[in-house]
């Protein structure tokens, strides 16, 4: 593929940006409050495990004292 020169480079690139489907601010807003609600609960699920791991470690250490 032969290069092109930079006024066909920047026309190549005006072509493909239009083709760009930008998201509304509806779409946005909604989508960055499903990844701050899938990150919450991750975060609490993720503390829920590690609470219960080293309680159970710790009951299982405390029985061989």
């Amino acid at each position: 593929m032969a290069k092109a020169n930079p006024a066909q480079f920047i026309q190549q690139v005006r072509s493909e940006v239009s083709k760009v489907v930008w998201p509304t601010r509806r779409e946005v807003l909604l989508t960055t409050a499903m990844v701050f609600v899938m990150a919450t609960l991750t975060a609490i699920f993720f503390s829920l495990i590690d609470l219960t791991i080293r309680e159970g470690l710790r009951a299982l250490f405390d029985a061989f004292r």
